[in-house]
């Protein structure tokens, strides 16, 4: 079990985790203990009320990064936790950011079957945060490196929960992926993704298809889902009832899109309003 909110020993060794912790670039804010927080990027971690009850529960977190919602689980009473990555894990950040800037100066979209070349990293550098957190809070979630849409799965294992964050609109193949979560899924999924709601279409199973840089200047960001369109999807893979916990009623918009989109989207009839915003389903696998 984690110790979370417990300080380092003494004033000298919470001066080295701080120095440690000011040497890596966060995603996730993060409680070292003794006052320690790493400076994570985001600002919107998900809301307790739309967590399951971790409790005597195995959890498999997709996509862990630093690990927030790995330890978090943890801290919660899960009995087991695996927190899975490879693509922030292993990232070149600079090499890719090469490859997109050179993209641009001529004109053409990066070839996404090129991403393999820039997860180059052996000695995992986007797992340093991960690693150093779980040091501090004495921690036991496993790590391990894989590719979620290419790993053999059956190794990998079920779970009661899986957290599946921040991971489907980064994929080309959105369906696919809900697929491969059901077959690691025992009881239930959470997922949290980009969505869009589309004023007057708002029953429809939208999928809006991001082709370039359109929604946060990032080349891995592909897709938005409709909550109707989520749901779909969810039930086609097997999973049997779904239950929206952070929706478009009160949701706050939470990504930058070029006006070309906007547009876009407009071609569906008449000047369609839009509104960009996070949800998070739970997808059962038992009604």
């Amino acid at each position: 079990m984690s110790r979370t909110g417990a300080g380092p020993a003494n004033s000298v060794d919470r001066a080295e985790l701080q120095a440690r912790v000011e040497a890596i670039l966060w995603y996730h804010s993060i409680d070292l203990g003794g006052g320690v927080v790493t400076p994570g990027l985001s600002k919107t971690p998900i809301k307790p009320e739309a967590l399951p009850d971790f409790r005597g529960r195995s959890v498999l977190d997709i996509g862990a990064w630093d690990g927030y919602y790995s330890f978090l689980a943890e801290r919660s009473g899960a009995s087991r936790v695996v927190a899975l990555d490879h693509y922030m894990w292993q990232l070149d950040f600079a090499a890719r950011q090469a490859y997109w800037d050179e993209c641009e100066r001529q004109g053409v979209l990066p070839d996404p079957r090129r991403d393999s070349e820039f997860l180059t990293r052996d000695d995992l550098p986007g797992r340093r945060g991960f690693e150093l957190a779980r040091a501090a809070l004495e921690s036991r979630v496993e790590p391990v490196v894989g590719d979620f849409m290419g790993m053999d799965l059956d190794a990998l294992g079920s779970f009661d929960v899986v957290l599946f964050f921040g991971v489907l609109y980064h994929l080309p193949e959105p369906f696919e992926a809900l697929q491969r979560l059901r077959s690691v899924t025992n009881e239930v999924a959470v997922i949290e993704t980009e969505a869009v709601q589309i004023v007057g279409r708002e029953s429809e199973p939208l999928l809006l298809f991001l082709p370039g840089d359109e929604m946060n200047e990032d080349h891995t960001n592909w897709n938005a889902v409709s909550e109707a369109g989520l749901h779909a999807m969810c039930l086609a893979a097997g999973f049997r009832r779904i239950t929206t916990k952070v929706g478009p009623a009160g949701a706050t918009p939470a990504i930058r899109m070029r006006r070309g989109i906007r547009d876009a989207v407009s071609r569906f009839g008449g000047p369609a309003k839009t509104r960009h915003y996070r949800i998070v389903v739970h997808a059962h696998v038992a009604e």
